[in-house]
């Protein structure tokens, strides 16, 4: 079944690709073990379009991850923006809905109950291939084709909207710093799921508009990352995060040989970071950004303290953070991030974030630091350092903690951070739990982390 592309698309001074490069034969991901083609893919994009209601919006709630790129071309064909909540649990999605008047969700799961407006896809793999004919989209620039929401590990989830032109802009700078790292050329294997933000840049945009495979798995424990990586040609990128790669480099698993490893979403030990490179042989790179900004920097952790910005972005100091300004933002925005300059501007330096800045009698402290600080100790196995809203008399807040550490006792860890912090900055209480309520990208949501200690008290 052709269809004609334009009818789903306003007429716009300027349009990109959907789909990169011009080639229908190369691979855009690996599932089941078999490639799948750029053609065969948008023959699947092109039914599932068709089938979609008229609305402005529609949520993915898709957990498969060729489902979700599936569904996320097929969206974004319609002229319709991809609404991404920040968890899939009821009340979120609600929440988003209710944001959004006469949109409608769809996912391939069969849902009970379903959202209001719930349609589920078609069995893509009855879905025939595409004409020989089949005219490659193109999508209006300035088409917003996705509102991402923040984790809440700050406060309340905000929204945040995305252009094509804007994921375009990204993905070029992710582009630039992979193919210097291993090559014009990789195949990906992504522990973390599509619908954050740095899943989209690095398992959905890169496979769209990087010439890039995907393997469509979402391997969570270590023995399956071994298994993905094994399904995939050389040269290899295991996009991840610091809570998974610790599980990795616990296991004492082998994996296949990878070209690199990329982390993002949660501060990164240097220690972790060598011994993930020790352990398997290869580079382990760490990228900075976030909801608002996408991914606008890297480093090598084990070589450098410092970012390296990525080419076209720009850093202004702040008195309450650090404006940004790339080419994948339409105007420049301002991060809590507090960072200091070197190298002409061209790379930084974090100090912190100005909401997780402490001053106690004169005395300064982050919060980030604090938490690093903890995750040090010997049989801290994770562990965060936070503030509580109860501020006293003269705005002082008092500081908590969780710890993951099996063995220990909560004594044993306030020793240790007695020899490595001023004591006025002792997190009290500090409670030993069993694990953290990190979210899918290994994020902590203040509720979460609110929620948990008062269920110790």
């Amino acid at each position: 079944m052709a269809i004609v592309y334009d009818t789903y698309q306003r007429e716009a001074p300027q349009r990109l690709p959907l789909l990169g490069g011009a080639d229908p034969t190369r691979v855009v991901a690996w599932r089941h073990g078999e490639a799948v083609s750029a053609a065969r893919f948008l023959a699947q994009v092109q039914v599932v379009a068709a089938g979609l209601p008229a609305a402005a919006a529609a949520v993915n709630l898709c957990e498969d991850r060729y489902a979700f790129l599936v569904a996320f071309c097929a969206i974004v064909l319609r002229g319709q923006t991809n609404l991404l909540p920040s968890s899939r649990a009821p009340q979120a999605v609600d929440e988003v809905m209710a944001a959004h008047p006469g949109c409608y969700a769809v996912g391939e799961q069969a849902l009970d109950p379903a959202p209001p407006g719930y349609r589920q896809l078609p069995v893509l793999d009855d879905i025939p291939p595409t004409p020989a004919d089949l005219a490659w989209p193109l999508i209006p620039a300035e088409q917003v084709v996705a509102i991402g929401y923040t984790s809440g590990s700050t406060g309340t989830p905000s929204a945040n909207v995305k252009t094509w032109g804007n994921f375009h802009a990204s993905n070029a700078g992710n582009l630039a710093m992979l193919h210097g790292a291993v090559g014009s050329r990789f195949e990906v294997v992504a522990t973390v799921p599509p619908q954050h933000m740095y899943g989209i840049e690095m398992s959905v945009l890169l496979p769209l508009l990087g010439e890039v495979g995907v393997h469509t798995g979402r391997p969570f424990f270590p023995a399956d990352v071994a298994a993905a990586l094994a399904e995939l040609p050389v040269p290899r990128v295991l996009v991840t995060t610091p809570v998974h790669l610790r599980a990795l480099v616990d296991s004492g698993i082998a994996l296949p040989p990878i070209a690199a490893m990329l982390s993002a979403t949660a501060p990164l030990p240097v220690e972790l970071a060598r011994a993930a490179e020790q352990r398997f042989d290869a580079p382990l790179l760490e990228v900075f950004g976030s909801t608002e900004t996408c991914v606008f920097a890297s480093r090598r952790p084990t070589a450098d303290e410092d970012w390296a910005l990525y080419d076209g972005v720009d850093l202004h100091p702040q008195p309450d953070g650090t404006a940004i300004g790339a080419p994948q933002l339409d105007t420049p925005v301002t991060l809590a991030d507090i960072v200091s300059l070197s190298h002409g501007g061209r790379r930084f330096r974090l100090r912190g974030r100005h909401a997780d800045m402490l001053e106690i009698a004169g005395k300064r402290a982050s919060l980030g630091d604090l938490s690093r600080r903890l995750l040090a100790i010997p049989g801290v196995q994770d562990g965060v350092v936070f503030q509580l809203g109860d501020g006293d008399a003269l705005g002082v807040h008092r500081i908590a903690a969780l710890a993951v550490a099996p063995g220990l006792d909560e004594h044993t860890i306030l020793d240790a951070l007695r020899r490595a912090i001023d004591p006025l900055f002792l997190p009290r209480p500090l409670k030993l739990v069993r694990a953290l309520p990190r979210n899918e990208t290994g994020k902590l949501p203040r509720a979460a982390l609110l929620e948990l200690l008062h269920a110790h008290d």
